[in-house]
């Protein structure tokens, strides 16, 4: 388990591809070295990755072919900074929500507004997804944990603090980037079973009549 509060971010040092695998190595910030052992989950702009090496502050992990499908995971190239995590432990303070490293799909970066303070982005959702998407719901961009602004159409928009940008990839994103998505667990157990529930008497209601 994640819990969206992001620790930094890393830089992709090294790239191998095998068949129906990619073994990325990255430099991993000091702070995040400690007791860190192969096996150990880590998540990279959200998706949940295993340690499968480590040397020194540079530690490995293998992405399978779904993993590269499914998350932006598969676009990165040696240099490119991934949003990092360590697995939450039991006792740790959840400061963003519950999350789990599954990525259920990406979304296009549309418009980036920026002010004073304040650093306003929109997304463009995959129609699989706009059911769990609404204004002040919880959603995870890129391994963020962040509250939806708002909501018009296919498209929804975070609002981000200064130190939201300093601490993640989100401030180099730009329009027609892509991000991953990971919508809020409780969130889509209640939009499945309602629909679920009212599928069920729509069946019933039809049978009886």
């Amino acid at each position: 388990m994640f819990t969206g509060i992001v620790q930094g971010t890393a830089e992709i040092v090294a790239i191998v591809e095998k068949q129906d695998l990619r073994t990325h190595t990255v430099r991993l910030p000091p702070a995040l070295l400690p007791g860190l052992q192969p096996g150990a989950s880590v998540a990279h702009n959200g998706c949940c990755l295993t340690v499968t090496a480590i040397d020194g502050d540079r530690v490995s992990f293998d992405l399978m072919r779904e993993t590269l499908r499914l998350t932006n995971l598969g676009s990165l190239q040696v240099g490119d900074r991934v949003n990092v995590e360590r697995a939450a432990r039991f006792g740790d303070d959840i400061g963003g929500h519950a999350m789990s490293g599954h990525i259920m799909g990406t979304a296009e970066v549309t418009q980036v507004l920026e002010s004073a303070n304040n650093r306003q982005v929109w997304f463009r959702l995959p129609e699989t997804l706009r059911k769990y998407v609404f204004t002040k719901g919880y959603i995870g961009i890129d391994g963020i944990s962040l509250t939806i602004g708002e909501v018009r159409g296919d498209e929804f928009c975070v609002n981000l603090i200064p130190e939201t940008l300093a601490r993640t990839n989100i401030a180099a994103r730009r329009p027609g980037d892509r991000i991953n998505l990971e919508i809020d667990p409780q969130t889509q157990a209640i939009v499945d079973t309602v629909e679920r529930v009212l599928a069920e008497r729509m069946r019933d209601n039809q049978s009886a009549s």
